[in-house]
């Protein structure tokens, strides 16, 4: 250790090789640990640039793949649009399975699809009343539009774009009867526009509650055919949409939807309905009465129709009267009395199958009972077979009006050739 000389004249000067000041390993570490910390400090400063770098990149890369993924699947999504095509009018009984071999079988029979290829309609989706099909290509859709009005278990088949398409209008399609040259069966109309539909639909107010499409398809139709507002055999209305107090018929054409009007103010359960022109509507106004009035006159036997002038010429006449009397033969349809629901279950259609058979066994001879399963032409319906036309005759004056299940059962002779060749359509 040093020791003060006070006589020296130098200042005093520790030994720095052996004794440190006391300060110095604090001001060490603490110029260490500044440097360090500033270090520290100016990296943190030039972090968040290289991370907003970073996530900018990342960012700009994901709104990249985001917005070409989005527009591979809207383009999908077209795709599959173009290949797709609307199927209205489809009759009940129709199955999926059943339409689309239908279809693909009808494309390669008039050579719309080469016979090479398998399946020229993929997929199809059916509804109540409508059905979706969904090609292999969109030119193969193009092709398909041509089968619009090809007959399918007994309905007119409408075959068009889905309201969601948006691509370019097809130019030089044609009908199928067109692309045939076969002819629309008897009785059968083609609903080939919306403004063709507005002219044939109705409005039915004042409906009630326990009133169904079924019922009010019925009363009205069989309410037309009584006092001759139809034009052709069978029951003039083809649908019926209710909506809580009022409800939509369609009919088959323009004429009976005029004569329809004639029904206003028909009795129903209690209640009168008002039956109308739909508020979309703007045809001319038309010149009607109400049922009372059609009913009197019917009564009296002065019925004239201004609605049916055209059709009360004696040639029109004489042949609506020997439309509506079908021709005799040994076989009975019988039409309403079954639902798709009671066919499902196997042994709910054999009670079914047994039932019918000892109860209409009572007319005579039955030689055969035909009961159509799901995926059949002619579901729902069943076909008696007797031993002779007396006994058919019998049997459509006894079942002819019964109610099943809630249902009035129309009876009717079935062509013998058609059933010969199990044609139930």
């Amino acid at each position: 250790m040093d020791y003060y000389n006070p006589h020296s004249t130098g200042s005093y000067s520790p030994n720095t090789n052996n004794q440190q000041h006391p300060n110095n390993n604090y001001n060490h570490h603490h110029n260490a640990t500044s440097t360090s910390a500033s270090s520290s400090v100016s990296s943190s400063s030039a972090t968040p640039n290289n991370t907003n770098t970073t996530t900018t990149t990342t960012t700009s890369a994901a709104a990249t793949a985001t917005s070409i993924a989005s527009a591979v699947v809207a383009s999908a999504e077209q795709e599959k649009i173009n290949r797709e095509l609307f199927v209205g009018n489809t009759p009940p009984g129709t199955t999926e399975l059943l339409l689309r071999q239908f279809l693909n079988a009808a494309m390669r029979r008039i050579h719309l699809c080469g016979t090479e290829t398998a399946a020229p309609i993929l997929h199809c989706r059916v509804n109540q009343k409508f059905a979706f099909i969904e090609t292999v290509s969109a030119d193969m859709a193009n092709k398909a539009l041509n089968m619009n009005g090809i007959p399918f278990l007994g309905a007119i088949l409408k075959i068009s774009r889905p309201s969601k398409y948006g691509g370019p209008v097809m130019t030089g399609t044609k009908t199928w009867q067109e692309l045939t040259g076969q002819r629309l069966p008897v009785h059968a109309f083609m609903d080939m526009s919306a403004e063709e539909k507005i002219n044939r639909e109705l409005f039915i107010g004042n409906t009630t509650p326990e009133m169904t499409e079924a019922m009010i398809r019925e009363f009205l139709g069989n309410a037309m055919i009584q006092v001759g507002l139809n034009t052709m055999p069978g029951n003039p209305i083809t649908a019926c949409r209710v909506s809580g107090k009022f409800a939509f018929i369609e009919l088959r054409t323009r004429k009976e939807a005029a004569s329809a009007l004639n029904l206003n103010n028909i009795p129903y359960l209690g209640a009168q309905l008002r039956v109308g022109r739909p508020s979309k509507w703007n045809g001319p106004p038309d010149q009607h009465g109400n049922w009372e009035d059609i009913l009197a006159k019917y009564m009296a036997g002065e019925l004239q129709l201004p609605s049916a002038a055209a059709n009360n010429a004696p040639e029109q006449q004489q042949q609506q009267q020997q439309q509506q009397q079908p021709i005799a033969t040994r076989v009975v349809e019988l039409k309403s009395m079954l639902t798709m629901d009671d066919l499902q279950d196997e042994n709910e259609y054999q009670d079914i199958l047994e039932d019918t058979t000892e109860e209409c066994s009572q007319f005579g001879s039955l030689l055969n009972v035909i009961i159509p399963k799901p995926g059949q032409v002619g579901v729902t319906k069943i076909f008696l077979e007797y031993a002779t036309l007396e006994e058919a005759a019998k049997a459509i004056q006894g079942l002819a009006g019964r109610t099943f299940d809630g249902r009035r059962v129309e009876a009717t002779y079935f062509e013998e050739e058609r059933f010969q060749r199990k044609d139930y359509a």
